[in-house]
C-alpha cells in the first residue's frame, strides 16, 4: 500500500475513499519503473495505460513530417502522463511519452479505469475533475501561445513551473515554448541584463 501512497494522497485532495475502496483501487493498479530515454508510449500505438508520476520526469511530444520534435507537456512527481485522447478513445496516439530521467509511475489500464469507476462511483467524479483541469490548462496554454510574447511565455513557464526548469535541457523548454534554443538564450541574456 505504501508504494501507492502518493496516488492515494493525490486522490484524497479531491474525493474521500474508504479503506475498502482503497483496497479495490490498489488491486487494479501497478507500479512501473522506466529508465531515462525509455518510452512510456510511442506515437501511433494505442495508449493502453495512464500513468501517475511517483518520481522522475517525462516529456510528451509529437514528431512532425519533417522529423521535428514538438514538446507539448512535461510531467514530474504528482502529475499525470499519457496521451489522454488515445487513452480515452483507444485509438492510435498522436504523442510520444518519453522519460527524461529514470522514472517510476503508478499505471492503470483503460479497462481497469473503467472497472474502478464502476466499483467506486466517486472515482468517476475524480477522473472527470482531472480531465476538466487538463482541458482548462490546455485552453489557457493556447491563449498564452497566441497572445503573449516569447519572453512573457518563458517568464510564465519559469514562474509557474520552477521545479521543472532546472531538470530539463534548454532545447526542450524552447520546443515547449515554440521557439528556437538560440532565441531562448537571447531572452535569458536579456533578462539577466534587466536585473
Amino acid at each position: 500500500m505504501d508504494k501507492f501512497k502518493p496516488l492515494l494522497d493525490y486522490i484524497s485532495r479531491i474525493v474521500d475513499l474508504t479503506e475498502d475502496e482503497e483496497q479495490v483501487l490498489t488491486s487494479l493498479i501497478s507500479t512501473r519503473k522506466l529508465l531515462k530515454g525509455q518510452y512510456f508510449l510511442q506515437q501511433g500505438d494505442v495508449c493502453k495505460f495512464s500513468g501517475f508520476v511517483i518520481s522522475g520526469c517525462t516529456k510528451t511530444f509529437y514528431v512532425d513530417d519533417e522529423g521535428q520534435e514538438h514538446v507539448v507537456m512535461f510531467s514530474i512527481e504528482d502529475w499525470w502522463t499519457s496521451d489522454m485522447g488515445s487513452f480515452i478513445t483507444q485509438k492510435p496516439a498522436d504523442f510520444n511519452v518519453q522519460c527524461l530521467e529514470n522514472t517510476e509511475l503508478i499505471q492503470f489500464s483503460y479497462e481497469n479505469q473503467q472497472q474502478m469507476m464502476k466499483e467506486i462511483p466517486k472515482l468517476e467524479r475524480f477522473f472527470r475533475i482531472i480531465v476538466q483541469r487538463a482541458f482548462v490548462a490546455s485552453q489557457k496554454r493556447i491563449v498564452r501561445s497566441m497572445s503573449m510574447s516569447a519572453k512573457d511565455r518563458y517568464l510564465y513557464f519559469r514562474n509557474e513551473y520552477p521545479k521543472i526548469e532546472q531538470r530539463i535541457p534548454q532545447y526542450l523548454i524552447a520546443s515547449y515554448l515554440g521557439i528556437t534554443k538560440e532565441f531562448l538564450s537571447k531572452i535569458k541574456s536579456q533578462l539577466i541584463l534587466e536585473q
